[in-house]
């Protein structure tokens, strides 16, 4: 049986991360805190992908919850239906 993540939504969350600091991406879509972790996947099955920063940029993280490049986007977000 495969999990499927509900989908946030169909584009990527443009967010400034900092060098040095660590980030949990939320793999369940379920958190109110997109594209982070809140805890929301607990039972679900699901385990949000932690994410060290090495330099303080702009990244592109998926928001449908299928990339292949998790946590960042690949667009797959344009194949989606619906």
């Amino acid at each position: 049986m495969s999990l499927e993540p509900v989908i946030a939504q169909k584009s990527p969350y443009a967010v400034n991360v900092e060098a040095g600091k660590t980030y949990w991406w939320c793999a369940c879509g379920q958190s109110k805190t997109q594209p982070f972790c809140d805890g929301s996947h607990r039972g679900s099955g699901f385990t949000p992908l932690e994410f060290p920063c090495a330099k303080t940029e702009t990244v592109y993280l998926c928001g449908c919850k299928r990339s292949a490049t998790q946590p960042h986007c690949d667009g797959t977000h344009r194949r989606l239906q619906g």
